[in-house]
């Protein structure tokens, strides 16, 4: 037995057994290695794809191309419109690297999946497979989502917390004025909270604001609205698309659901239940209209409803 063939035999057997979940294809595409740590990993068997194009069926429940195709055929353009991340579009001699996540029919359960690939030369520089590793980063990308997450929202009601605001309502507002679309702001103020707090205890306060938060976050129906805490006990929703028709039947139901909640407010002024003030704006925003503009009106008709006598919705009106 010549050295060479040795040398490849211990090269076979060497990824056959790494700890490393791989695989390699040949030049025609088809899996030639399929070793021990990528069965564990996909629950696939590799009599079940050696020979075969269906590597793919490991991780897709629809056939569609890996990550070791892209770089056998030289498609690194489709990297962008395939993987969530990858490494630069460079050259594939130096190996790609991208991360997605895998629906894995086989095992069960979705994974994240960091992605490395590079071609395999013979001496006289001719593609002869091309090989691939996998490593499962769900657990990471699940953390970093949860911290992405934290970072968005209130610590205390789990509504978008004002950071996430700012941006939401911005982005809307850009679209209303490009698209020539209504956008509606609505500023929810819970009624005599001082007064709540002083007589209830800020313990009681926090419950308080929780159980209208989720009142208010309720009456959230579309992925595009939003429901979050602006300040202290004040809430904000943007509704976009929404006239004032339809600013007002979510100020209704915001209201509404909130004094269903029947929390004890002896305290107040204005009835014997928590209630809430909403001052709302609806229109189509020119160029004039900032965030800070658009806030000011909607601060302007809540300043109105709480004039008024509280537990009521004010629209703002031009003047």
């Amino acid at each position: 037995m010549s050295t060479r063939h040795s040398e490849h035999q211990f090269a076979i057997r060497l990824m056959e057994h790494l700890v490393v979940p791989t695989f390699v294809l040949d030049p025609q595409g088809n899996v030639i290695i399929w070793n021990k740590a990528c069965e564990r990993l996909t629950k696939v068997k590799a009599e079940e794809v050696l020979g075969t194009k269906d590597h793919w069926k490991a991780f897709y429940e629809e056939s569609r191309v890996c990550l070791a195709d892209l770089v056998l055929n030289s498609k690194t353009e489709q990297l962008e419109e395939l993987y969530l991340s990858h490494s630069p579009k460079q050259d594939i001699y130096d190996g790609v690297r991208a991360e997605n996540w895998c629906v894995m029919p086989r095992a069960s359960k979705r994974l994240y999946l960091a992605i490395n690939c590079g071609p395999i030369f013979d001496d006289d520089g001719h593609i002869i497979g091309v090989v691939e590793t996998l490593r499962d980063m769900t657990e990471q990308k699940q953390a970093e989502q949860a911290l992405e997450s934290l970072a968005h929202k209130d610590g205390l009601t789990g509504l978008a917390n004002r950071r996430s605001f700012d941006m939401c309502l911005e982005t809307n507002l850009l679209h209303a004025r490009r698209e020539q679309e209504h956008l509606a702001l609505l500023l929810c103020d819970v009624d005599h909270f001082k007064l709540y707090n002083d007589t209830y205890g800020h313990q009681k306060g926090d419950d308080c604001l929780k159980e209208v938060a989720q009142a208010v976050g309720k009456q959230i129906f579309r992925a595009t609205d939003m429901a979050a805490r602006y300040g202290g006990e004040e809430f904000a929703m943007i509704i976009p698309t929404s006239d004032e028709e339809g600013a007002q039947r979510v100020a209704k139901r915001v209201q509404e659901a909130v004094y269903e909640l029947n929390l004890e407010h002896n305290s107040s002024l204005t009835d014997d239940r928590v209630t809430m003030s909403v001052g709302a704006v609806s229109l189509i925003p020119g160029e004039d209209v900032s965030p800070s503009v658009l806030i000011e009106m909607a601060d302007q008709a809540l300043y109105q409803a709480k004039e008024a006598g509280r537990n009521r919705i004010c629209m703002f009106q031009q003047a």
